[in-house]
């Protein structure tokens, strides 16, 4: 049964910056479209990043030009840099594929890492 484990989260000062780790156990995601997603109190979980199996990114437009995805096929690891760092980018981060895995129709999810950033 594959396991998805969010790592790296903390407590930041704006401006600063992060380095998540998300690594897949159980299956082999190398062939996957992979996403980091992420839910701020109160709202719907959204994705943020995403990576194709050949390696090409796309983001949401509230983290473009600050948050880099990339990912390790050897390792099945996921990653997401994330510099200048708002205080409305405070929320649980989770990985994974996209479109998320599932199984028996329910959705796969790991505990997701806490991101907060302090005004």
């Amino acid at each position: 049964q594959v396991q998805l484990v969010e790592s790296g989260g903390g407590l930041v000062q704006a401006g600063g910056s992060l380095r998540l780790s998300c690594a897949a156990s159980g299956r082999a995601l190398s062939i996957n479209a992979m996403g980091w997603y992420r839910q701020a109190p109160g709202k719907q979980r959204e994705l943020v990043a995403a990576i194709t199996s050949g390696g090409s990114t796309n983001y949401a437009d509230s983290v473009k030009g600050r948050f880099t995805m990339s990912r390790a096929n050897a390792k099945n690891t996921v990653y997401l840099q994330m510099n200048s760092l708002k205080p409305k980018d405070t929320a649980v981060y989770y990985c994974n594929a996209d479109p998320p895995l599932t199984i028996a129709s329910h959705e796969v999810w790991g505990q997701g890492t806490q991101v907060t950033v302090s005004s």
